[in-house]
């Protein structure tokens, strides 16, 4: 029992007192937890400036590198390239572009993005930063609210971006020449513009070329302005000497446009946008009165026209009045000859007042007046001839003139293109006298000629040896004989010779019988009477008083 009591008596456990803790965080865990809060915040940061994902193609990833090149527009990032991808065709390169959410308006149509790395074009050197930062993608908007998510990436910057004021104007042209994108566009020597695109006619037949031109210069362009090629130097040579002219050294290397409207321009309209102008090939054609209407013309010639090609001038009186279009040979069967005919086309408007006085015919059209103005002038011998108009390159020229006596033509009025009559050049005629001088030449009895001058060649020879067989040996003979008279001769007027010396005394009786005729001659000269008296004696002082000289001038016994 006692065991019982024990423990019955013994106490009984109560509820265990549970102390609970504060939860603790170790300083450990802060730094993964402030990551991964800045990387959530990232995250959704990126998911709300997170725009549009678009492909651009090029045809190469030159300069592009994944998630390093950027998007840029006006210098402002706008977008990464994430991937670079080859084709599945294998032709082109797609690169994927992550865009900012600013940036949606980029993802529309008309959007326009090429890649910038250095280049060399008409406007110069562009691209030089990129050497440093590396290549990147540049962006220009379209105008448009279609979402686009496929591009076709430039292979050359646009000339012109989205937003630049200005206008557009399309030129016409045979040939595009020298001209490329980029061009300039002058006005006044000042540049306004540049050229933007090209690319041919619908028909073929010659080059679009797309011009614009910037604000506020775009007002200048009117509806008669004139637009001309200024690329290269213009070199004239005129009366007034020589003449260099040209736009800018760039318009020598990379071409340019000029325009300007004509001082007698009657119509000073702004043109609209797209209009379209023709592009001359120099300031001189460009700024020329209107020719006013064509007409066609046609000439048959005889003899070939080497030299004569399309486009050569057709010039009348020093004007030039049209040009040739056509240059074809024709078949004789008559004569069996093949004659050239030549096709023109001449602007009588050209020919100023003159033209206006030509057709003052009332009761008919401007057709028939000019087609009876063309028969009027055949009529007084209007002539077409091909003449040189360079020695050196021997290009011909078509010269409409009056030709004096010329035979009279029979005009056809209804024919069309009208007939004009030619006369051969005025190398063909030279060339026929020739050919004259050649037949008449021909007729001579040369051998007949030949015979004759043969005889006469025999004769000359038969005296030529009886020359020297005879006289010649006998002209010798006397010339030796003459050179012994000249030696002899000269030994007798030697200077110690006797002949010499009875020479120099004839010559002293000589000088003294002079001597003594001018004495006599004097004393006659002064005493005349002495051929009446005589000589006087010189016993007598008195006999010649009345002569005071005649004591002196009595010579003694």
């Amino acid at each position: 029992m006692p065991d019982s009591q024990n423990f019955a008596a013994a106490p009984v456990p109560g509820a265990p007192n549970v102390k609970h803790r504060r939860f603790n965080v170790s300083l450990v865990w802060i730094v993964p937890i402030v990551a991964a809060l800045v990387g959530l915040s990232m995250m959704v940061h990126n998911a709300i400036s997170a725009g549009p994902e678009i492909t651009l193609t090029f045809q190469t990833a030159e300069g592009l590198e994944a998630n390093k090149t950027q998007v840029k527009y006006k210098n402002v990032v706008i977008g990464k390239v994430t991937a670079i991808a080859l084709s599945k065709d294998r032709n082109h390169v797609d690169a994927n572009i992550a865009l900012d959410a600013s940036a949606k308006t980029f993802a529309t149509q008309g959007s326009r993005f090429w890649v910038v790395r250095p280049r060399i074009g008409a406007n110069g050197i562009s691209g030089i930063d990129t050497l440093l930062s590396g290549a990147f993608i540049g962006a220009d908007p379209g105008d448009s609210d279609k979402v686009q998510k496929d591009f076709v990436g430039l292979e050359t910057p646009p000339p012109v971006t989205y937003g630049e004021k200005g206008t557009r104007f399309t030129l016409r042209t045979d040939s595009l020449g020298s001209l490329d994108i980029g061009s300039a566009v002058y006005y006044r020597r000042i540049t306004v513009g540049q050229v933007v695109s090209y690319q041919l006619s619908p028909d073929g037949k010659g080059v679009d070329v797309q011009i614009f031109v910037n604000a506020p210069n775009d007002q200048f362009v009117t509806r008669d302005s004139r637009f001309w090629n200024a690329s290269g130097v213009d070199i004239s040579l005129s009366a007034e000497g020589l003449k260099v002219n040209t736009q800018s050294v760039s318009s020598i290397l990379a071409g340019g446009i000029a325009f300007v409207e004509p001082k007698y321009s009657p119509d000073k309209e702004l043109a609209e946008e797209n209009t379209q102008f023709p592009l001359f090939a120099d300031q001189d054609a460009a700024m020329a009165p209107p020719d006013g209407p064509q007409r066609y013309i046609r000439m048959r010639f005889d003899q070939p026209l080497r030299g004569l090609a399309v486009n050569a001038p057709i010039d009348f009186h020093g004007v030039t009045l049209g040009r040739v279009v056509s240059v074809d040979l024709d078949y004789d069967a008559d004569k069996k000859d093949f004659p050239t005919i030549v096709g023109a086309v001449i602007y009588p408007s050209r020919l100023g007042e003159a033209h206006q006085k030509l057709l003052q015919q009332p009761g008919k059209d401007d057709e028939s007046r000019a087609i009876a103005v063309i028969g009027q002038l055949i009529g007084r011998g209007l002539r077409a001839q091909a003449r040189n108009g360079n020695l050196l390159t021997g290009q011909l020229y078509i010269a409409l003139d009056f030709v004096p006596g010329a035979t009279p033509v029979t005009f056809d009025i209804n024919a069309w293109p009208a007939q004009v009559p030619t006369v051969p050049a005025s190398l063909d005629k030279l060339q026929e006298q020739l050919q004259q001088v050649v037949d008449k030449i021909s007729k001579l009895p040369i051998e007949q000629i030949a015979n004759n001058l043969n005889g006469s060649l025999g004769e000359l020879q038969k005296t030529l040896k009886q020359v020297n067989g005879n006289v010649l040996p006998q002209m010798r003979d006397t010339l030796i004989q003459t050179r012994k008279t000249l030696a002899s001769a000269d030994e007798s007027f030697a200077e110690n010779s006797p002949q010499r010396q009875e020479l120099g005394q004839a010559m002293q009786e000589v000088k003294r019988t002079a001597r003594s005729v001018r004495v006599l001659t004097d004393f006659i000269g002064r005493h005349p009477e002495a051929l009446i008296r005589g000589r006087m004696q010189a016993a007598q002082p008195d006999a010649y008083k009345s002569s005071p000289s005649s004591s002196r001038d009595v010579e003694p016994d």
